[in-house]
């Protein structure tokens, strides 16, 4: 019996092998994405009598690591910022009238990363975890399978069709989401050419920075973070000079950002590095901005030094403002970029703050733009094992405790709970008794974990979009992700 058993399982494992490369080899060929996602958005058009006309505008919102969870629990957290109890309350994307849901695996991958996701909605094809703005047919850190799997993304085509665009973000500008909208690298880790291996450089491939000023030259807005990947290794910088951690990062000696501005001097052009210079420009008299604010990412909303760190709503403030003023309209991609690290480092505060930032965003592009000519899109890329439970009542502080204990160690729990992580604590062998802990503080609610890990990592649930005009226009192209 025992024979038969392993001899089945033999036979099942490649069974399962054949199906799986079945099935993975068409995805490789990004035509067939596209043609699933002409099939999709053709199905949907013939539900409903909607409006069909064309968008003249369109910015997405990315929540990078904003799964259902995390809306929720950002939703209650507005409110009682407010004074209200939260579960009444509304984010700015419940009011849009279109709502779905997205799968977000990647080609190779059940759970999720933020490059091959964001390859999936900003190009229109699946890839492999880890490769940005290529197609599944390239391998992660291989170089030599760059080349012919290249992918084409929205903000190219809305550049080639005339209207203006830009990049905003919270975390560099040059981090896993962002740099699907103009860079085709096969190692999203690959933000300066220091960060490469030789063998990658030798064989002709290009860092991610690079990229950012080399692929789409005439990007309208740029502003986030990743300061020291444009400058050459060991120059300080401007904000930390006396910190060697934030010098650059550069071995081919090249000042990205210099370049930059040579390039547009001639035209309306602006460098900004802190929140002083991005607020005190004209938008009237500036067609292109670089805005470069920190070393690395942009700190938490919570952390935020408002002398010299734009907020994520000030930042897209300044860059509609920009790119309104062409005729034939903008694309604007916008990432909340750091509630997914929040998430990642078990501090649930700091993400749900990011959301609600993320909120108020969303609450001033719909003041600067119009529901008749600009389609609104809010997404996420994937989701994190957060939840929150534990029978609280109405209006329990979403940081706060169950009301009751557990009934096995008869100790108190967080109502939010992270499945893994790096906060697992045991206190003399036994959990910790969480009613001790000072919530004055970041929250982290990874005081009860099941598996612990030196990060958390991310969970394949479907993500919501919410879409505030012509949404199916626009849906052909993200539900391929």
């Amino acid at each position: 019996m025992v024979r038969i058993f392993v001899r089945c399982v033999i036979i099942c494992g490649q069974t399962c092998k054949h199906v799986f490369l079945r099935l993975v080899e068409p995805e490789k060929d990004p035509d067939f994405w596209k043609e699933w996602a002409q099939r999709t958005l053709k199905n949907a058009l013939t539900l409903q009598d909607l409006n069909k006309n064309v968008a003249k505008n369109i910015i997405l919102f990315l929540g990078d690591g904003m799964g259902v969870p995390t809306v929720t629990a950002a939703r209650i957290l507005k409110g009682q910022m407010s004074g209200q109890s939260g579960e009444e309350t509304q984010l700015e994307m419940d009011k849009f009238p279109y709502v779905a849901l997205s799968k977000t695996y990647n080609t190779n991958a059940q759970v999720p990363d933020s490059a091959g996701t964001a390859t999936a909605y900003l190009c229109g094809v699946k890839a492999n975890e880890g490769t940005v703005g290529v197609s599944a047919a390239a391998v992660r850190s291989q170089c030599n399978t760059t080349q012919g799997n290249e992918v084409t993304s929205i903000l190219k085509w809305a550049k080639d069709a005339g209207k203006s665009v830009g990049i905003v973000t919270t975390t560099r500008v040059n981090h896993a989401t962002p740099s699907a909208a103009y860079a085709h690298c096969v190692d999203r880790d690959w933000y300066s050419d220091g960060d490469m291996p030789t063998e990658a450089l030798q064989s002709g491939c290009k860092d991610i920075a690079r990229q950012l000023f080399e692929n789409i030259p005439d990007i309208d807005v740029i502003m986030g973070g990743g300061r020291r990947n444009m400058y050459p290794r060991n120059t300080p910088d401007v904000e930390y000079p006396g910190d060697k951690k934030h010098n650059g990062t550069r071995k081919d000696g090249r000042n990205l950002v210099g370049e930059w501005i040579d390039r547009v001097k001639d035209k309306k052009s602006y460098y900004a590095w802190n929140r002083k210079d991005l607020l005190s420009l004209n938008p009237n008299n500036v067609d292109y901005l670089l805005g470069l604010f920190e070393p690395a990412d942009l700190p938490y909303e919570l952390e935020r030094n408002k002398e010299t760190d734009p907020s994520l709503t000030e930042m897209v403030d300044v860059a509609i403002k920009i790119l309104r003023k062409n005729e034939r309209g903008f694309y604007l991609l916008v990432e909340g970029g750091r509630i997914d690290h929040g998430h990642h480092e078990g501090k649930a505060k700091q993400a749900l703050h990011e959301a609600v930032e993320m909120d108020r965003a969303i609450t001033r592009a719909g003041l600067l733009t119009s529901i008749y000519d600009t389609l609104t899109v809010v997404t996420a890329d994937h989701s994190h094992v957060f939840s929150f439970g534990g029978y609280t009542p109405r209006g329990n502080s979403i940081f706060g405790l169950a009301p009751t204990v557990s009934d096995i160690d008869q100790k108190p729990f967080t109502s939010i709970l992270y499945g893994n992580g790096p906060g697992f604590k045991l206190v003399n062998s036994t959990r910790e008794n969480v009613s001790t802990v000072d919530y004055g503080k970041y929250l982290q609610a990874d005081r009860y974990l099941i598996l612990p890990r030196s990060s958390y990592i991310w969970d394949t649930w479907n993500v919501g979009i919410f879409g505030i005009l012509f949404f199916l226009l626009f849906y052909g192209m993200l539900c391929s992700c």
